[in-house]
């Protein structure tokens, strides 16, 4: 089908990188070789599979042209944008980002605490209804509109652009304290490199007089002030929380974890400077060695003295926690932040696929990865920890009671220094951590630097080095809170605000803007547009309704119930949950403080600024052939 040029425009009346309007007729400039033509009345045929009309919601219709479309009867060379080297690279990707630290600590604490084997019920439920249908939404978001997590709201519902913005700052201040974790397991790996593993005796410069090494050959008793001396040698030597009183006062900088992290963000800029072709190699290692590691931490862990009681601890089904309302919630934040749907990864890696690559698939496949890992990972803890309380002659609870990074550094670390070739163990597990901190790390800033270079593009295009370069300076500037003597209770504080309920807000709004403004049908549409099916009602309920109330679910009962914060015998006062909510409000806020500039920006009365406003007002390439057809 072919449609005649209704006027000619000069090509310096458009800027370059923008759209062009004249007559009715929508240009893409300056690299475009189609339009879209306002018709009210008629449908054009497109040359799709379908062979039906491509009506377009807003009252564009997409029509392919063999003319050329710059205004000047110039035929224009399209701009192809990166993609993967291979479509492995993208799932190792996408893999390694949902597969990080939280699988190892956090939900095998979660699953053993709300009811063991029974909590797997829910977390399935949740799964299926909430967790993979964002994710696979989020995935085709990407893909079709082939845009990062800021420009391509002007292709869906551009009042909604400041959830971009909000999500960069919200993967800012992820930035800000998750590399300071890897930097402790780096300070762990370089101290695993001796005969003896310094936090096996209590012999040492740091530690007290409390330190009990229980493990030692002597008949030793364990009494209510005894610490073990791998919880010493992470408390006093490696964060040194002694010379802390707290968030008011955080006392010096430690320098050695200042170049432990200072070395992880120069291998986290030499993997991504380039872009995904780069980063899609590394996370072969990255991605894949963390999966060989926990293999044979469960095999040694499966032949350890008493791992069976670990075992049963961990899956043992408690089927009253079910009746819990706390349970479901706890369930549904976990597949949640496990799979990471609202962080711009998905959207900014999926905008790197070919335009008919089966995202579906990839969404069940990496969904479905990340869970079995999780679960996995469960038993590489557990087993472990049953030995270790074999070893104390204590109960499995008694041991297991460690949270968060402490599970890993004090009584993970505590059971690998007496194991035989505790040197080795110790080595690849720190080693392990590394990696499944990398990848989310790579992830995260991709989702950041795909969003500001598709959004600002005449700037950033060809300076993505420098940018990159800019932007880890900017991260490890923000980390410098996190390396102070008091930097644990600062990571804690922006671990449960900085990022919780804000990503869930990105999130309940995106799916919501998706579904109501944008319409499911249209979505549906543009789905079928690069797999040839459209997604079944199942996939449209939840979506339009299950999706949003699961977000909404857990939003409401976190604000409702906020967590009471604790980090070793420090009880965090009520002014840092005041400080905690303004850190997780200071990223949102950019989504009404958008929403009203675009509404004044508008020209027309308050209902036509609307209407403009939830109206797609840029066009997506859609490849037909070696043609791209444009398409709101």
């Amino acid at each position: 089908e072919t449609e005649p040029l209704t006027a000619k425009k000069d090509v310096s009346d458009c800027n370059e990188g923008e759209d062009c309007k004249e007559n009715r007729l929508l240009v893409r400039n300056p690299k475009s070789a189609l339009r879209l033509v306002e018709d009210g009345n008629k449908v054009h045929p497109s040359q799709g599979d379908k062979g039906e009309a491509a009506q377009i919601s807003n009252g564009y219709s997409g029509v392919q042209s063999s003319v050329p479309c710059n205004g000047m009867g110039e035929l224009m060379e399209l701009e192809d944008r990166e993609t993967w080297s291979k479509k492995i690279d993208f799932l190792l990707s996408v893999i390694g980002y949902a597969v990080d630290l939280g699988n190892v600590w956090r939900f095998p604490y979660i699953c053993y605490q709300n009811g063991g084997g029974a909590f797997l019920i829910p977390y399935t439920i949740m799964a299926i209804f909430g967790g993979i249908p964002l994710f696979y939404m989020e995935l085709a978001l990407g893909q079709y509109h082939r845009n990062g997590c800021i420009s391509i709201w002007r292709k869906i519902c551009p009042i909604f652009k400041g959830i971009g913005f909000a999500i960069c700052i919200i993967d800012l201040y992820v930035a800000s304290y998750y590399n300071t974790i890897m930097a402790w397991a780096f300070y762990y790996l370089v101290s695993s490199f001796t005969a003896e593993l310094p936090w096996t005796s209590c012999t040492n410069a740091w530690n007290t007089g409390n330190c009990t090494n229980y493990f030692s050959k002597d008949n030793v008793s364990w009494s209510l002030h005894s610490i073990s001396p791998a919880e010493e040698f992470y408390t006093r030597q490696v964060l040194q929380v002694h010379r802390s009183n707290g968030l008011d006062d955080l006392g010096g900088i430690s320098w050695q974890l200042t170049l432990c992290l200072l070395l992880i963000f120069t291998i986290v800029y030499f993997s991504i400077w380039k872009g995904v072709k780069t980063s899609g190699k590394v996370v072969w290692v990255t991605a894949t060695f963390p999966y060989i590691i926990l293999f044979i931490l469960l095999v040694r862990g499966a032949t350890l003295p008493g791992a069976w009681r670990g075992v049963l601890y961990y899956l043992k089904p408690d089927w009253q926690k079910l009746l819990a309302t706390e349970v479901w919630v706890d369930a549904a934040a976990q597949i949640f932040f496990s799979l990471g749907p609202g962080f711009g990864v998905l959207l900014a890696y999926a905008s790197y696929n070919k335009f008919h690559n089966n995202c579906y698939q990839d969404a069940l496949i990496t969904s479905t990865v990340n869970c079995v890992t999780s679960f996995v990972s469960g038993f590489v803890i557990f087993t472990v920890l049953g030995y270790m309380a074999e070893m104390r002659n204590e109960d499995v609870s008694e041991v297991a009671k460690d949270t968060g990074p402490s599970l890993l550094f004090i009584t993970y670390a505590e059971a690998i220094a007496n194991m035989p070739a505790s040197t080795f163990f110790a080595i690849i597990f720190f080693l392990m951590l590394l990696t499944l901190g990398l990848d989310s790390t790579f992830a995260g800033l991709e989702g950041v630097i795909t969003g500001v270079l598709d959004e600002f593009p005449q700037v950033w295009s060809k300076r993505r080095e420098l940018f990159v370069l800019g932007l880890i300076i900017v991260c490890f500037l923000g980390s410098l809170a996190t390396l102070t003597f008091g930097g644990a209770y600062v990571v804690k504080l922006f671990e449960e605000y900085a990022t919780g309920p804000a990503v869930l807000t990105v999130v309940f709004l995106e799916a919501v803007a998706v579904a109501w403004f944008y319409g499911i049908t249209q979505f549906c549409n543009d789905v079928k547009e690069m797999l040839g099916f459209t997604p079944g009602w199942y996939w449209r309920i939840c979506w339009v309704a299950i999706s949003p109330i699961f977000l909404l679910f857990i939003t409401c009962s976190f604000l409702s119930n906020p967590p009471e914060l604790r980090l070793f015998d420090y009880n965090y006062p009520y002014w840092t949950t005041v400080v905690g909510y303004c850190i997780g409000t200071s990223s949102i806020i950019f989504i009404p403080i958008y929403m009203v500039y675009r509404l004044i920006i508008t020209p027309g009365t308050l209902k036509e600024r609307i209407l403009k406003s939830i109206t797609p007002e840029t066009a997506t390439e859609i490849p037909f052939g070696d043609i791209r057809m444009n398409a709101v």
